[in-house]
């Protein structure tokens, strides 16, 4: 079992979406009362103007994002889990099985587990963000720069944002397939898996490239590295298993 990329993508997609709505709106009415500061009475502050302006903000766009996270958070860790079945369902199928896949209590934590770390994941985006957009702001009107300058710095924080969007959307579709799949499969009477190196990416850990062929328990995973750790649970790795079907020997 090993992540789905077209999820990936999806998920990716879905999370930057949200973040280019985000800061477009954060630029267009950051530049409206920057410029409306500059026009202020003597005896108004424009540091007091634009922190209220930029809490104006970051409220209504900390609201949107709590309206989107449980709904896209579920979206995506059902296609996680209907991926990973259809995948298994055919694995059991060419071995001669064919198995009802029912929601079991196992598996519904599993799945309601992972909804709850997305909806936290996806709910930071905009507080980090948007903290660190107020504080260039604050920077901003402090040092009396241009309108220019602000915004070539909420540009490179924008970027920032889409990689770190990037991050979760790679390191949730790997450990959501490893979570789910492990309940799935445990729930089948499936107990044991047999590692699989992703031999993607630039760099490699030492002791997953030497999982790799290595049999292990789906309950706990193989001792690497000083912990007991499963295919894909570690940041930006794609290993993943090949599900050992009692009777069967993997692989064939």
């Amino acid at each position: 079992m090993t992540p789905n990329a077209g999820v990936e993508v999806w998920y990716r997609r879905q999370l930057q979406r949200a973040i280019g709505e985000m800061h477009h709106s954060v630029v267009y009415w950051l530049t409206a009362n920057y410029k409306a500061s500059g026009a202020l009475a003597m005896d108004a502050s424009p540091a007091v103007f634009m922190r209220d302006a930029m809490r104006r903000l970051a409220r209504r766009w900390q609201r949107n994002f709590d309206d989107i996270a449980r709904k896209l958070a579920a979206r995506f860790v059902g296609k996680v889990a209907d991926n990973g079945d259809a995948t298994l369902a055919n694995a059991m199928q060419q071995a001669g099985f064919t198995v009802p896949f029912r929601m079991t209590d196992v598996m519904n934590n599993a799945l309601q587990a992972r909804i709850t770390e997305n909806v936290g994941l996806i709910r930071s985006i905009p507080q980090q963000y948007l903290g660190q957009v107020e504080t260039l702001v604050m920077e901003s009107v402090g040092r009396g720069r241009d309108l220019k300058t602000l915004t070539d710095e909420l540009q490179q924080r924008y970027g920032v944002t889409r990689r770190r969007a990037a991050l979760i959307a790679r390191d949730q579709n790997n450990k959501a397939t490893s979570t789910l799949q492990a309940a799935r499969q445990q729930s089948l009477g499936i107990t044991e898996g047999i590692w699989k190196h992703s031999h993607a990416g630039k760099t490699f850990r030492a002791s997953h490239v030497k999982a790799d062929g290595q049999r292990f328990k789906l309950s706990k995973g193989l001792y690497l590295d000083g912990k007991w750790t499963m295919p894909g649970e570690e940041i930006n790795c794609k290993c993943g298993w090949e599900p050992v079907i009692p009777g069967l020997e993997a692989g064939n």
